[in-house]
Order: structure tokens, then C-alpha cells, then sequence
């Protein structure tokens, strides 16, 4: 469940989230290593950035014997949901319409991906009849 609408989480919160939503309930080490996988970040950074998640409501800590397993408190579809809404209001003035034919202008789109945006304007389409 949601524990924390609104709440928007910075880029590294954001990576850490993800790792927890691909990996799910991890440890401050597994998070720590995953992330020096792209870039060297230190054990106790990571630890520190985990802790006010932990503040903020985003991660929730649980106690395995000497370690910390932390798990997200918020779920990934409605923290996409957010910060794209955000995004879309602020760089889009929320138009919907602008951020597709910027992403799609920006971007070649795969027979697949064309095949996927036809059926969902089919589906929008019907919605609204």
C-alpha cells in the first residue's frame, strides 16, 4: 500500500527504489553493489540515502538477525503515475498530446511499438463513446 502519496523520490532514491522493486527485499550491501555496477557510490552513502527513505516513508526496515532488510513502502506503477504526471505538467503544460509527439519525434518507433499505440487509441476510442 501507498504510505507516502506525493512524496517524490530524487534521482538516487529513484534508483534505489528500482533495484528494491527488480530485486525486491534487499540489504543496504546488495543495494550498495548493484549500484556500483554503473557507478562508484560508498557503503555508507547508500546507507544514509536508505535511512531518510526510510524517514520519508518511501522504504520500510525490517530486522534479520545483525542486518537491515529494506523493502519499498510505495508501490512502482503509482510512483511512475506521479512522476509522470509531474513531468508532464511541468515540461508539457500538461498536455498529453506534446509529450507523445515529442517522445515519438525524438525516437524511432519499432513495428511493435506502432502496433501497441494503435490499440491503445483503439481502446481510448471506445472508452469514450
Amino acid at each position: 500500500m501507498d504510505k507516502s502519496p506525493g512524496i517524490q523520490p530524487t534521482n538516487s532514491e529513484l534508483e534505489i527504489l528500482q533495484l528494491i522493486w527488480q530485486h525486491g527485499p534487499s540489504s543496504v550491501r546488495f543495494i550498495n553493489e548493484e549500484m556500483n555496477r554503473k557507478k562508484q557510490v560508498g557503503y555508507t552513502t547508500t546507507l544514509k540515502i536508505m535511512q531518510i527513505m526510510t524517514e520519508k516513508g518511501l522504504l520500510e526496515r525490517e530486522e534479520e538477525g545483525r542486518k537491515h532488510i529494506y523493502s519499498a513502502a510505495i508501490q512502482e506503477q503509482e510512483t511512475r503515475n506521479l512522476l509522470l504526471g509531474r513531468f508532464l505538467d511541468t515540461a508539457f503544460q500538461g498536455s498529453a498530446m506534446k509529450l507523445v509527439m515529442q517522445a515519438l519525434g525524438n525516437h524511432q518507433a519499432s513495428p511493435e511499438e506502432i502496433k501497441e499505440l494503435k490499440v491503445l487509441i483503439e481502446k481510448i476510442e471506445k472508452e469514450q463513446k
